[in-house]
């Protein structure tokens, strides 16, 4: 009980030096802040002032195996976010983690490597680390092998936008832009 008790004050200390304005003390412990907040309880005022998505990212993945020979065999594509889709699609009380976990791993590691696939901080080499775990972990559930490494595509398609009658005017096909992430070794569970 009293190990509860603890985690929740380091927790909530913690989350309050995370959104308080900088100063001596945050600015001291910031490293060990941040590795606690992110990227579970990252801290945004969206639901204040929300950022509706300008584009839709599909991301998709395939795998690299060692085959019984030793020779290096690479699955075709795996479409997660139509894994996440079907699965919240016909759920009465989806879930946030399912909609959700995906697309912000992605969204967060945009926000840290920008076009570049280098990570140059250690919160870009955690993201990336993140994102990797989630694609091998829905690989796995879905593809029982063992996984020596992982590669990603995403395809983002900008929002379809509506004019004043209220009818959609789809973004054209040379608007949809597909980026191949380099294969990433994959350390599974």
């Amino acid at each position: 009980m009293v190990a509860l008790v603890a985690v929740c004050l380091v927790h909530l200390v913690f989350l309050f030096l995370h959104v308080a304005p900088a100063n001596q003390i945050s600015q001291r412990y910031a490293q060990q802040v941040q590795s606690w907040v992110y990227p579970f309880f990252e801290q945004n005022w969206r639901l204040f002032a929300p950022d509706p998505e300008s584009a839709q990212p599909q991301i998709s993945v395939r795998t690299a195996t060692a085959g019984p020979d030793g020779a290096e065999r690479i699955s075709g594509w795996l479409d997660l976010t139509a894994i996440d889709n079907a699965g919240v699609r016909h759920d009465v009380f989806p879930s946030h983690t399912s909609q959700n976990m995906l697309r912000r791993a992605w969204s967060t590691y945009l926000d840290s490597h920008g076009s570049s696939d280098v990570s140059t901080s250690e919160r870009a080499v955690m993201l990336q680390e993140y994102l990797r775990n989630i694609a091998v972990d829905r690989v796995t559930a879905v593809r029982h092998e063992a996984i020596t490494s992982i590669q990603l595509r995403v395809r983002t398609t900008p929002v379809p936008g509506y004019d004043a009658a209220g009818h959609s005017h789809p973004a054209p096909a040379s608007a949809v832009q597909t980026r191949l992430l380099p294969w990433w070794k994959a350390k599974n569970a």
